[in-house]
């Protein structure tokens, strides 16, 4: 019996989180906890500060951009203003909408027949298309540039205009294509199916069952296509060069940089503006963009 009393009482289930051990393993998950956000932090800061610079410098006075000053002294919304009044500026953004936005629908409709062909019709021929257009992927555009442009300039007579870049968006886009059928691969084809059932033609299943579901997919292309032509500097460079009516903001931009080297303020203030619209649609339209680009599998 006075054994069974000099043995110590066992630890209670409720004492158990106050131990050494479970100390050690609250610290470590606390300090784990403390690495990870602090990466995401300097991650974020490492994205976001030079674009804070840039809007920062844009709102300076001549004199003090560029300077070891970081905060503007007085704040120069004006110069928002000296840039849309800059000639050509306004011409500069009407072009690039064109350029984006038509171009942009031009891609989304022609390239979903061709991505709902490759994931889910069967043919002869299926992968071997399907290689073409990941060969597509492949190819610089810098490659095929000396025959396209003399087709465009010389035998259609389009130098000098935005169309030979507008145009081929109407055939499709091997990227987009590819995409967007990755994605239609993740829809089940019970549902397909069941349309064809109820007396539904291929193209009325496309539009009434695949397109609803292929939302987030349409989505990512569009976006990503929009932001590519919004981009662009080498295709307006090539073909609209010689004509400064045709420019788009991508290549004014240079020309505003270039007329105005010393006014930096002016220059970033150009630059937020051609910054801001690609931003703000991302903003409104990340949460499709997203998952669109997660739910893309890599089946088949």
């Amino acid at each position: 019996m006075t054994q069974l009393l000099d043995k110590p009482a066992p630890a209670s289930p409720a004492k158990a989180p106050h131990t050494p051990a479970a100390r050690t393993a609250r610290r470590k998950a606390l300090l784990h906890w403390i690495a990870v956000h602090s990466l995401g932090i300097a991650a974020a800061l490492f994205f976001v500060l030079p674009f804070v610079f840039v809007v920062l410098t844009s709102l300076m006075n001549d004199q003090q951009a560029l300077t070891r000053d970081l905060i503007p002294r007085t704040w120069e919304w004006g110069n928002y203003e000296r840039v849309f009044n800059t000639p050509g500026f306004l011409t500069w953004w009407r072009n690039t909408l064109l350029y984006a936005g038509l171009g942009t629908v031009l891609t989304v409709v022609s390239s979903i027949p061709v991505a709902y062909a490759l994931a889910k019709f069967r043919f002869r021929g299926r992968k071997l298309s399907l290689m073409l257009v990941i060969s597509m992927m492949m190819l610089p555009p810098q490659v095929v540039i000396i025959p396209m442009y003399l087709f465009w300039a010389k035998q259609m007579d389009l130098s000098g205009s935005l169309w030979p870049l507008i145009i081929p968006m109407a055939f499709g886009d091997a990227f987009s294509i590819f995409l967007l059928r990755q994605f239609l691969l993740t829809i089940p084809n019970e549902y397909l199916d069941a349309a064809k059932v109820d007396g539904c033609g291929e193209f009325r299943t496309l539009m009434k069952v695949v397109l609803p579901m292929a939302k987030p997919g349409i989505a990512a292309i569009a976006l990503f296509q929009f932001f590519a032509a919004w981009n662009d500097y080498f295709g307006p460079q090539i073909y609209a060069s010689e004509n400064p009516a045709a420019w788009t903001l991508s290549y004014g931009l240079e020309s505003f940089k270039g007329a105005h080297h010393t006014d930096w303020n002016l220059t970033m203030a150009a630059t937020v503006l051609v910054m801001a619209p690609v931003i703000a649609v991302f903003f409104f339209a990340q949460k499709a963009f997203v998952e669109g680009v997660t739910l893309t599998g890599v089946k088949g």
